[in-house]
């Protein structure tokens, strides 16, 4: 029988939820382009719960105990002393979150012996040093495409609100005022201005659909090139590079994955290739973008507005300067964690879980590493070599030990 160690974030503060907002989800099968949702044998949770946070335990419990496993769930993380560090030496399988991420480094799976599945619930396993998985054998899955249109929504909000100046107009509001020009002298109309986005995946191409309503000049840059029908459709823009692409924008937004080729490509000089105003929302990885180079930006005008939803390291402490730089719009990691979302991802950590347990094929789409290789959409999204090694958190990590 296997120890499953899964990492979530608290409960609210105020104590985990018995009633929400909404009586129901609307009820969709596939994703665009055909794929299906996920197809666990059964689900012991109600859909519109909240899942992701401990008290939710991806609604697993029954399923793992009543098959003899045994599930421990933590939100302590960090450092050789938490409970994930303690519980991880004889765990057979590792559920993370990229909301919450407990970083799998090169020091961490050389003292789990047991693991056999690093688990992502949810979109995004750099968090796993994919090199050490490639050479124990570990397979590494994710729950593909299960919030990739929860994060393209948000990444909308965030270039409106920054464009449109919401976030200080709202503040206005909240506190009492009527400033209007207070209000609109850094408000601008989003159409016509040209919309870029590094990497036009699942993410990517569904914010670029999303946007092409408003009568916007659409560009992008993508290591695989979209379909003649897709950019004739949408009137895209290709660039060969996200470093020619940046001069022609008002707005970037970042849908790539982090690996070594992309930390820090916005940084002091790439910022430099920018319109002075433009705009940028990173809902991908923190460390696509140079902490204190944005922060500059934004200070001397270079950048109009940053947005995001990826801090590093994650949780970000309360001194990060990305909370309080000017024209902001940053959330904590949660874009991809809509009670709707967390509907999905349970239940495809769960598809998942069972076919790992029945010994039945992991579908391919969910694959990142498998047998020593890249595989399925890994062998798309990464190169073979670039151990992701997590972030800023783990490097802390290393240094504690």
């Amino acid at each position: 029988m296997a120890k499953v160690l899964c990492v979530l974030y608290d409960d609210p503060i105020d104590g985990y939820p018995t009633t929400y907002a909404r009586d129901d989800l609307p009820k969709i099968d596939h994703y665009p382009g055909g794929q299906t949702l996920p197809t666990p044998k059964a689900i012991d949770f109600t859909p519109g719960t909240m899942l992701g946070s401990v008290s939710g335990e991806l609604g697993l419990r029954k399923y793992l105990e009543s098959n003899g496993h045994t599930l421990v769930v933590t939100s302590d993380k960090d450092g050789p002393d938490s409970v994930f560090e303690k519980e991880l030496v004889d765990a057979d399988i590792v559920i993370s979150q990229p909301f919450w991420p407990a970083y799998l480094t090169p020091e961490r799976f050389a003292k789990a012996k047991n693991l056999k599945l690093a688990l992502t619930a949810g979109i995004g396993s750099d968090h796993v040093d994919l090199q050490s998985a490639i050479d124990r054998g570990v397979t590494v899955a994710e729950v593909t495409y299960c919030n990739s249109i929860s994060v393209a929504e948000h990444v909308v909000m965030m270039i409106l609100g920054l464009v449109r100046n919401y976030l200080p107009a709202h503040d206005w509001a909240r506190k009492g005022g009527w400033n209007i020009a207070d209000c609109v002298k850094h408000s601008y109309d989003l159409e016509a201005m040209s919309v870029g986005t590094v990497a036009a995946g699942r993410i990517g191409l569904a914010v670029l659909r999303r946007l092409a309503p408003f009568d916007v000049k659409l560009h992008y840059t993508d290591r695989h090139r979209l379909p003649e029908s897709v950019e004739k459709e949408l009137n895209l823009t290709w660039h060969a590079s996200p470093t020619e692409m940046y001069p022609h924008c008002d707005v970037v937004t970042l849908n790539c994955p982090l690996h070594p080729e992309t930390e820090h490509m916005v940084n002091e000089e790439t910022l430099k290739l920018f319109k002075r105003g433009a705009y940028i929302v990173n809902t991908a990885r923190g460390k696509l973008c140079d902490r204190d180079a944005i922060a500059r930006a934004l200070e001397n005008g270079t950048l109009a507005g940053y947005a995001g939803d990826v801090w590093f390291p994650q949780p970000a402490p309360a001194d990060h300067p990305w909370r309080t730089m000017a024209w902001n719009g940053m959330t904590p990691h949660m874009s991809g964690t809509s009670l709707t979302a967390q509907t999905r991802y349970a239940a495809g950590t769960r598809e998942i879980l069972e076919c790992f347990f029945e010994g039945r094929p992991i579908r391919d789409e969910y694959l990142i590493v498998q047998g020593g290789n890249l595989a399925g959409v890994g062998a798309h999204s990464y190169s073979k070599g670039n151990a992701t090694g997590g972030s800023e958190e783990a490097a802390k990590f290393k240094k504690a030990v």
